[in-house]
């Protein structure tokens, strides 16, 4: 009999440590709390982080749309302004000068580019034949 009431002792008390462990400890509901809160700010740092990308990728759709509002409607009173006042000089055009600037640019192209290297050698490539 009296092993049996040692038994029953044990088990109660792995039962009561168990429940003064899980809910008596504040330093484990302290981590439970924090760990949350870190979940919780990183769903809205991602959320965040999606509503920025969102927002600069609708802002640069915008900006492309009112690019090419602006060049239709410089177009358009360039060609208007050459119509209605053909007796117009065209230095006193002030339209006159984005299409030359345009037409200049295109018929360059890339040939014109400039270049991130020179024609010579140097640091450490260049030959002692060059230094004199």
């Amino acid at each position: 009999m009296t092993w049996e009431y040692g038994l029953i002792g044990l088990i109660v008390g792995v039962i009561v440590g168990v429940v003064i462990t899980r809910f008596g400890s504040r330093k484990l509901r302290d981590q439970h709390a924090l760990q949350y809160e870190l979940e919780k700010t990183k769903d809205e740092l991602k959320e965040l982080k999606q509503e920025l990308n969102g927002h600069f990728t609708r802002s640069a759709e915008l900006l492309e749309n009112m690019s090419q509002n602006y060049q239709e409607l410089y177009q358009h009173m360039s060609s208007t302004t050459k119509e209605l006042l053909p007796e117009q000089a065209a230095q006193s055009n002030p339209f006159i000068w984005q299409q030359s600037a345009k037409s200049a640019e295109s018929d360059n192209g890339l040939a014109e580019m400039p270049r991130d290297y020179s024609e010579k050698s140097s640091g450490l490539l260049r030959s002692s034949n060059t230094d004199k």
